[in-house]
C-alpha cells in the first residue's frame, strides 16, 4: 500500500482522489463515480450544518497526454465517508493510514517546528514571537498620532518659518493681521494636502520629523508671496 500524501491548501488539509484510489487499490474512475454519488446525496440533502465542500472539493488535473481530467480533493470527513463504505483489510489499512497522516499534519500545523531539537524549537519560537511583536509595534506606530507636546512643536516651527519669510515680527508684512492670517492659513492648508490629514493634529507619529522639515522649507507662492513683498516695501517707501 502506497504512502498517503496530505496537502495543505487555504488552511485546509486535503488528499487527492488519485492518491486514495491508488492506496485502496481501486480504479480512479470508479472512485470518482462513488464520490459523484455522495455529492448528489449531499447536494439534495442541503443540510444547514455542512456542505459538499466539507467532504469533497472538485478539481482537475492534466494527464501524461495533457488531457484535462476530473478529480476530487478529500477532506478528513471525505476520507471517513469513503472508508465507511469499505470492508476488509484494505478498508482497515486505509482508515489507519489517513487518520494517522491527518493527525500528523494537524500537529504540524499547530507546531511547524515539530521534529526539530528542543534548542532549535526554542530559537524558532522566540524568533516568531519577536516578529509578531515587531509587527504589532509597527501597526501601533502607523496608527499613532502626535501628542500635544509635538503639536505645539509643529506650531512653533510653522511660526518661526513665517517670521523668517516676512523678516521678523516688526515688519509691515507680519504686523498686517489679514496678511499674517493668510500666511498661517496657507502653510497649514499646504501641510494638510501634503500629509493627507484633516488637521496637523492628526499627523502620524512616524511622520513627525518629516513634518518639521516640511514646515522649515515651506514658502508662500504666487500672489501671496507678492503680497508679502509689497507689504514690506511700504517700509522702504515711508522711510
Amino acid at each position: 500500500m502506497s504512502q498517503l500524501q496530505i496537502i495543505q491548501e487555504n488552511g485546509r488539509l486535503l488528499v487527492d482522489s488519485r492518491e486514495v484510489a491508488e492506496m485502496i487499490g481501486k480504479r480512479h474512475d470508479h472512485l470518482l463515480r462513488d464520490i459523484d454519488g455522495y455529492v448528489v446525496v449531499l447536494t439534495k440533502t442541503a443540510a444547514p450544518n455542512f456542505g459538499v465542500s466539507d467532504f469533497f472539493i472538485e478539481s482537475t488535473y492534466q494527464d501524461s497526454t495533457n488531457r484535462t481530467l476530473k478529480c476530487y480533493f478529500l477532506t478528513r470527513k471525505g476520507c471517513d465517508m469513503v472508508a465507511n463504505k469499505m470492508t476488509g483489510e484494505k478498508g482497515v489499512l486505509f482508515t489507519a493510514a489517513y487518520v494517522t497522516k491527518f493527525e500528523e499534519m494537524e500537529r504540524q500545523v499547530v507546531n511547524p517546528y515539530l521534529g526539530l531539537s528542543r534548542e532549535l524549537q526554542a530559537i524558532f519560537t522566540i524568533d516568531k514571537k519577536t516578529q509578531e511583536i515587531e509587527t504589532r509595534v509597527e501597526k501601533l506606530e502607523d496608527n499613532m498620532t502626535i501628542d500635544y507636546g509635538q503639536q505645539l512643536s509643529l506650531q512653533k516651527v510653522a511660526k518661526n518659518q513665517i517670521l523668517t519669510i516676512v523678516g521678523g515680527k516688526e515688519t509691515p508684512a507680519y504686523q498686517n493681521k489679514p496678511l499674517r492670517d493668510k500666511l498661517f492659513s496657507s502653510i497649514w492648508s499646504d501641510y494638510k494636502d501634503y500629509f493627507n490629514v484633516g488637521s496637523y493634529r492628526d499627523t502620524a507619529l512616524k511622520d513627525c520629523d518629516r513634518a518639521k522639515e516640511y514646515l522649515k522649507q515651506w514658502s508662500p507662492q504666487g500672489k501671496l508671496l507678492r503680497e508679502v513683498e509689497e507689504a514690506n516695501q511700504q517700509l522702504t517707501f515711508v522711510s
